[in-house]
């Protein structure tokens, strides 16, 4: 494996095609999205779309022509890439999210930046057969075991941009402060590879990193027991200096919330929000445990919300006030956090059906809402506004469903919504395009054509 300290920094890879034909799609309208039929997709050179033509008649001969439904590609909002070795392993016995976590810290400790490229390389392989065209990449791995720093100290950072670029999918690095274990406690043996002693060190490593054609930079605060009070302040100013997306891990156990109460007498949305750091440019992720003042500080400030509904339901943490907080003004996002689950469609529809179960009523997001969660919404909290619909100026980076696999076959195609959130799954993904690339064909990656072998072998390298 070559050395990530001098990254091959390669356009995504694919087959570049300047005209696609869909036989249905999912396109805007005044009135709201709705399926079309016979779209004709032109592609600039820029790898936007210079063109979308519906009832353009038979696919002429110089389209490539897709099967099924084509939806903007969709936007994985959070993710933690090494996560992804931990799937199978976790789910023996019982155990609570903190024992969930020191075998997350096992796996953390054997990566390096050569094993880090692998493994992110093969859960982006992944992610794009499951139609996600862009991620937001919760990164803290960030120095050698013991703290230690690389050669380069973003040689960590740098391993995921090129794995997203090798899977050629688009990446924001969300470059992660992560100072202490706990309120007013040193960061422990495991941990010590996250930190970089202060904030201002952290922004100054932070700062060296560039962004690339398929990358963008943003700035996440761990979480408030991570990043000392008077510190996050720092994090919120680069990130606000930059324009740059910022994140932040909210209130995902309610352990946290109790000491935050007694470190700080205030709840972690409140503490958020007397730093500056809430906003509609900050996305608050799973904020599960919410009084009504948080809720009514994340509405009042257009905080964007991303849910993380098979993460959420696999650790236990709980179901999280998501309608509650959309309905005051809150944008939401979906992601799939510790890849339990690595299928957007599943994140969307989980979302209506938690809160269904919460209820005991259904229908609170409609299937279009939901998609423009997990497309447009998910795209503008990473910092790429200009994907996740399909029009003209957008990029030019669309999934395309089956509408014939035992999951789909059945509605009418102008149901294509309801079936892509409330029946189709992952493996229903044929083709998926980034910037008018052909990255995945007929559900087969282009660039890693065996992606089992490629989560297998980088897995089983962090083994004992």
């Amino acid at each position: 494996m070559p050395s990530v300290t001098q990254t091959d920094q390669r356009e995504p890879r694919g087959e570049v095609v300047r005209s696609y034909w869909a036989e249905h799609a999912w396109l805007p309208h005044v009135n709201g999205p709705v399926v079309e039929s016979e779209v004709l997709i032109e592609v600039a050179a820029d790898g936007r779309i210079a063109s979308v033509t519906p009832d353009s008649g038979p696919c002429p001969a110089h389209a490539v022509r897709l099967r099924g439904l084509l939806v903007p590609g969709q936007a994985n909002a959070h993710s933690h890439a090494f996560h992804r070795a931990l799937r199978g392993t976790v789910q023996v016995g019982s155990g609570t999210f903190w024992t969930w976590r020191d075998t997350m810290y096992r796996f953390a400790g054997a990566l390096d930046p050569d094993s880090y490229l692998a493994l992110a390389t093969a859960v982006y392989a992944e992610m794009a057969l499951a139609g996600i065209t862009s991620v937001g990449e919760f990164h803290y791995l960030h120095h050698a075991p013991g703290g230690a720093r690389y050669d380069d100290p973003n040689a960590m950072g740098e391993a995921l941009i090129e794995a997203a670029a090798r899977a050629g999918i688009r990446i924001t690095l969300l470059d992660t402060c992560y100072l202490s274990s706990g309120f007013g406690a040193d960061l422990t043996k495991p941990q010590l590879r996250f930190g970089d002693g202060d904030a201002e060190a952290w922004a100054e490593r932070a700062s060296a990193l560039k962004p690339r054609e398929h990358a963008r930079l943003g700035a996440a605060i761990h979480s408030v027991r991570a990043v000392p009070a008077e510190q996050l302040s720092t994090v919120a100013h680069w990130a606000a200096m930059r324009k740059a997306p910022l994140h932040v891990h909210l209130s995902e156990q309610t352990a946290e919330n109790d000491a935050c109460l007694t470190a700080h007498g205030v709840t972690p949305t409140r503490l958020l929000a007397d730093h500056g750091v809430l906003g509609p440019r900050t996305s608050a992720v799973h904020a599960t445990h919410l009084t009504e003042e948080d809720v009514k500080l994340l509405t009042d400030s257009s905080t964007v919300i991303c849910m993380c509904p098979t993460t959420e339901r696999d650790l236990a943490d709980g179901i999280g006030p998501a309608r509650q907080l959309a309905s005051g003004g809150c944008p939401v996002t979906l992601g799939s956090d510790s890849h339990a689950v690595i299928d957007p469609f599943e994140e969307a529809r989980a979302l209506e059906l938690n809160e269904r179960l919460r209820t005991r009523t259904r229908g609170h997001w409609t299937a279009g809402a939901l998609l423009r969660a997990g497309t447009e919404d998910g795209h503008a909290s990473l910092g790429w506004p200009e994907a996740g619909r399909i029009e003209a100026g957008a990029l030019a980076d669309f999934t395309v469903l089956a509408l014939d696999s035992v999951r789909t076959a059945g509605p009418a195609p102008h149901l294509g919504a309801e079936t892509a959130v409330f029946a189709a799954s992952a493996a229903d993904v044929r083709h998926v395009v980034v910037g008018g690339r052909r990255i995945v064909i007929d559900g087969v990656h282009q660039a890693l054509t065996d992606v089992p072998s490629a989560l297998r072998g980088a897995i089983a390298a962090l083994l004992p």
